[in-house]
């Protein structure tokens, strides 16, 4: 790490070590390069520190034991990011920073932060009224994305009662952020629908109502509280996120929820990390020097045993094949299809079609000289009858028949998040080509719609969409992955999508 604030204790050292990672990746979705993301993360680790210290030294000296309104330690250190951040742009030195968050820090949005506490996000209000312990319980599960029993351990919480405690942190959350929405200065129309938003979001099977519903598309306020209120369809990681952190809250927890994934849990020296192991996967073991070798034997020898093998096209061969046993009339060495005289095909297709055997295949795969005191006699001509015997027309054992090439990318759609009226959803593709730049298309079935989108561009056009690289995404090396994401909106129906094209050229889809 960069030159950071010295720890005091071992508590401290011990917190500086694990917000690090977190305060690094929003620094760097904020900024235009590795080398400022790193020196605004710096800065911003400082700032929120010292801001942590004085409020315990402040506690401390009154003496009363009543916490002073504060957020929990990573989303202070991440709020000290956007301060940074707004330092800069006012101090000249904008340049280094998103263009995006540039326009974001001089709109209404950014002014709510530094408001009156009243109109601040709901969601910033209702983390801070919660006391420190069930605040961290909540970001670290909801936000942060680590597995429930690390977050136990990490807190010292009983393991086998932590799903217990995390819904009551939810359900006192969502009373949290029902107390502030009634005490936020509201006129008359949104005041007239508070109550009946508290009792739809409450039920995980209420309909929203039509005028409510076109209420919420106008209001952000009282879009803000649907979501922080409903506890239910998964929607509560984004509420928090975009109304604590703010600017790029969504990118950066699709970066959080796509590292624990993938076990790049930063800042933990707990058992996981001293085994090398990843909590919530199955244990892998370890491939010694000793294991390479005898794996490298073996495959020398299947190698050898492969190539001594006889693949039918000797007469001799032949012969002494037809000796052996058979299993439906085909030979061991000689596993090719022989048609009885005016019957059919194992396939069902008629043997005088074009589409009939012209050679034989060997156990390998690979196309054998054509035996002809092994045909029946209403086959003795197969090469005038079908396509030509070309090993590119017999390849994977198919005779006379054209595959195909596979396609050059996978793209797998997975919808994460989804409740009524919208949905959030990443998008993993997979190229086997180099790409310079991407440009991945589809359709929606249904008529849903993107409202926003991290890591990429898009452009609507009814019901297609056409995703775009950004500036710090373009370039793909062969068979690497790139992953973006998105919120939308739909209304009856929200399927998945299944055709996708990767630079004009169609994709497989998996998952």
């Amino acid at each position: 790490m960069p030159d950071l604030p010295t720890p005091q204790n071992a508590a401290e050292a011990a917190l500086l070590s694990e917000c690090w990672d977190a305060v690094l990746s929003y620094a760097d979705l904020c900024t235009s390069g590795s080398a400022a993301a790193t020196q605004l993360a710096t800065e911003a680790f400082t700032h929120g520190i010292g801001e942590l210290r004085a409020a315990t030294a402040a506690s401390k000296s009154t003496g009363t034991g009543r916490r002073a309104l504060r957020l929990p330690r990573i989303p202070l250190l991440l709020a000290s990011v956007r301060f940074v951040a707004a330092t800069w742009e006012a101090n000249g030195l904008g340049h280094r920073l998103d263009p995006d968050l540039r326009l974001w820090l001089h709109s209404d949005k950014a002014a709510r932060y530094i408001g009156p506490p009243l109109h601040r996000p709901l969601a910033l209000r209702g983390l801070m009224d919660m006391q420190e312990p069930d605040a961290v319980l909540l970001w670290l599960a909801e936000v942060e994305s680590l597995p429930l029993p690390a977050v136990a351990r990490r807190l010292g919480l009983d393991p086998a009662a932590a799903s217990i405690e995390l819904a009551q942190v939810r359900a006192l959350f969502r009373d949290r952020c029902h107390r502030n929405h009634l005490d936020t200065p509201m006129d008359a129309h949104c005041r007239s629908y508070a109550r009946l938003l508290d009792a739809v979001t409450r039920s995980p099977t209420a309909e929203t109502p039509d005028d409510l519903s076109r209420h919420m598309a106008r209001c952000v306020e009282c879009a803000e509280a649907a979501a922080c209120l409903r506890l239910h369809g998964g929607g509560l990681p984004a509420a928090l996120s975009s109304g604590v952190i703010g600017w790029g809250g969504l990118a950066y927890l699709e970066r959080r929820r796509r590292a624990a994934e993938a076990g790049m849990i930063g800042g933990r020296a707990d058992a996981a990390v001293d085994t090398g192991l990843n909590e919530g996967k199955p244990v892998r073991p370890r491939i010694g020097r000793t294991g390479i070798l005898v794996a490298a034997v073996l495959v020398s020898g299947l190698a050898l045993t492969v190539s001594l093998m006889p693949f039918g096209g000797s007469k001799a061969g032949g012969a002494t094949a037809a000796q052996d046993e058979s299993t439906d009339g085909q030979t061991v060495v000689d596993p090719g299809p022989s048609f009885p005289l005016g019957s059919a095909s194992a396939s069902g297709s008629n043997p005088k079609s074009g589409s009939g055997s012209g050679s034989k295949s060997g156990s390998s795969g690979l196309p054998t000289v054509a035996d002809s005191t092994s045909r029946p006699a209403g086959n003795s001509d197969q090469e005038a009858q079908g396509e030509p015997s070309s090993p590119a027309s017999q390849q994977g054992g198919v005779t006379g028949s054209k595959k195909s090439a596979p396609p050059d990318c996978q793209v797998k759609y997975e919808i994460v998040g989804q409740w009524p009226d919208g949905f959030q959803a990443t998008v993993t593709v997979t190229s086997t080509k180099a790409l310079a730049t991407w440009s991945l298309g589809w359709t929606f079935k249904d008529g849903q719609h993107v409202s926003q989108m991290w890591d990429g561009t898009f452009v609507q056009d009814d019901s297609h969409v056409t995703a775009t690289a950004a500036d710090y995404n373009k370039t793909v090396a062969a068979n690497a992955t790139f992953t973006f994401g998105f919120l939308g909106s739909w209304s009856g129906s929200n399927s998945a999508v299944r055709e996708f094209t990767l630079n004009k050229a169609s994709c497989a889809t998996v998952g």
